[in-house]
């Protein structure tokens, strides 16, 4: 699976090729425009094709891919995370951790004198 930096630029590619795929059929679909002082020929029987359907297409990809870039911003680390920041929660982890491994070898012995040596495969009301 790609990084989070990869899958940030590869939605803001996608974004910006659902732009420029909006824009053309915008280009295609639109009615044309006269300007009073230019002749021009336009065909008047152009097939009229559904161009709302197009913009509510688009607006919904569109939206869609922001909100994805909108997610994956908010799940890079923020600036405050610096390298002092993340060795003191390194070690107030680590912390944690000796003192959770503490009690577990607290908890043995009195495991082992319930149930008799580890090799033993069944505990307690079931023996």
């Amino acid at each position: 699976m790609a990084d989070r930096l990869t899958q940030l630029q590869d939605a803001l590619n996608s974004l910006a090729d659902q732009f420029c795929n909006a824009i053309g059929v915008l280009q295609q679909c639109a009615p044309p425009a006269s300007f009073s002082n230019i002749q021009t020929s336009v065909n008047k029987e152009q097939p009229s094709s559904p161009t709302e359907e197009y913009a509510q297409l688009f607006a919904a990809l569109i939206a869609r891919t922001a909100k994805d870039i909108d997610v994956l911003i908010e799940s890079l680390p923020s600036e405050e995370s610096t390298a002092a920041l993340q060795v003191r929660r390194a070690a107030a982890l680590q912390v944690r951790r000796a003192a959770a491994l503490q009690v577990r070898h607290a908890a043995a012995p009195t495991g082992e004198t319930r149930c008799g040596p580890t090799g033993e495969t069944r505990c307690g009301p079931y023996r």
